[in-house]
């Protein structure tokens, strides 16, 4: 099998928060998408390690946004390369609430949902919930979303181990990989004084492929 076909299907990238016992989270994920137009209803597939799987799993309900194409990378790090069970992704961060109580990033999105889940489905790894949309806003009309090719190409971006479509090496054979993160340094050596791109963390962290 070709793993390599799989990185021909096309994704957006989104962030998806829910609320539950007094406590914010999210993540990013690159599988939002629609499933039916009456009822509008929207399905997501998120990681069995993922704290906001949890909280969405205690509340019922979630916010999902659409990133710009010109969204900051720290957005995508904040809530893409660390977990809500270490830190609050949305101290400090300008930031909306839904009409079900959940939190959503204001900066560098171009729609927004507010969802209340109606079913769920184990996966393996992952669990993909269907929620059935609520609200639904347009938040800038000129920025189209940010397309997961382009967050490759343009932004550099890495794939977190916890994705849906992350893969083990993904075909490489040389090089070093961020135990935190995921990013891949494709050299020979790995410099001592190193840092992650993604994630800041240093050479100590990178295990060889």
């Amino acid at each position: 099998m070709d793993s390599k076909a799989f990185f021909k299907l096309n994704y957006g990238v989104y962030i998806v928060s829910s609320s539950a016992d007094g406590k914010d989270g999210g993540c990013v994920i690159n599988t939002m998408a629609q499933v039916t137009s009456s009822p509008a209803r929207l399905s997501i597939a998120l990681n069995k390690n993922n704290h906001t799987l949890k909280l969405i799993e205690t509340s019922g309900t979630f916010s999902g946004v659409v990133l710009s194409d010109d969204v900051e990378m720290d957005l995508i790090k904040r809530f893409g390369f660390q977990s809500g069970r270490d830190v609050n992704k949305y101290d400090g961060l300008p930031q909306g609430r839904d009409g079900l109580h959940n939190p959503y990033p204001t900066q560098g999105v171009c729609a927004r949902f507010a969802c209340r889940v109606i079913s769920t489905l184990d996966v393996g790894t992952h669990v993909i919930i269907i929620g059935e949309v609520e609200e639904a806003e347009v938040m800038d009309e000129k920025t189209p979303g940010l397309t997961y090719s382009d967050y490759h190409v343009k932004k550099n971006g890495a794939t977190p181990p916890n994705a849906p479509s992350y893969q083990e090496n993904a075909g490489r054979t040389v090089g070093y990989r961020c135990s935190v993160c995921g990013y891949i340094l494709e050299s020979d050596t790995l410099p001592d004084d190193f840092i992650c791109p993604v994630c800041g963390k240093d050479a100590s962290y990178f295990v060889k492929l």
